[in-house]
């Protein structure tokens, strides 16, 4: 990712609870500083947006570090998630920043069935799929009297 300030955003087509994101950056001159995470913007957001709008999570990143690096969320605050935009800011040298990695951890939610959608599933062979049970509600309801 290469600017000033770098955006990504991050689409999933289920609603996710988010722990935590897992960030390598580069050192030195290229290493940006500042974290902006804003939630649930699906088609994202552009630069002048994200200097208007606040975000969920607004961190500096850790400075020096060679590896992976876990920034825990506040889970009342990540929940229901089905986007994420990251902005990454403040890089010392200016109009380039670089990262060699972005992970999330969390775990996916369910998503509730609409209940306007009709399920329709076929029988194999029409004539043989029973109907309401009737078939065996006739057998056993014939009394012989002699």
């Amino acid at each position: 990712m290469s600017a000033k300030a770098s955006r990504s955003t991050v689409r999933q087509v289920w609603m996710m609870r988010v722990r935590s994101i897992l960030i390598k950056t580069a050192r030195g001159d290229v290493q940006p500083r500042r974290l902006r995470v804003y939630a649930n913007h699906p088609a994202g957001l552009d630069f002048a947006d994200a200097e208007s709008t606040r975000p969920q999570l607004d961190i500096a990143l850790l400075e020096g570090e060679g590896g992976v690096v876990e920034y825990p969320l506040k889970a009342a605050t990540f929940t229901n998630i089905i986007a994420l935009t990251l902005f990454l800011t403040d890089t010392p040298g200016g109009e380039i920043n670089r990262i060699y990695f972005v992970g999330f951890k969390g775990d996916a939610r369910d998503v509730q069935k609409d209940v306007s959608e009709h399920l329709d599933i076929r029988a194999a062979n029409a004539a043989d799929a029973p109907i309401d049970r009737l078939a065996e509600k006739a057998a056993g309801s014939q009394n012989l009297i002699r």
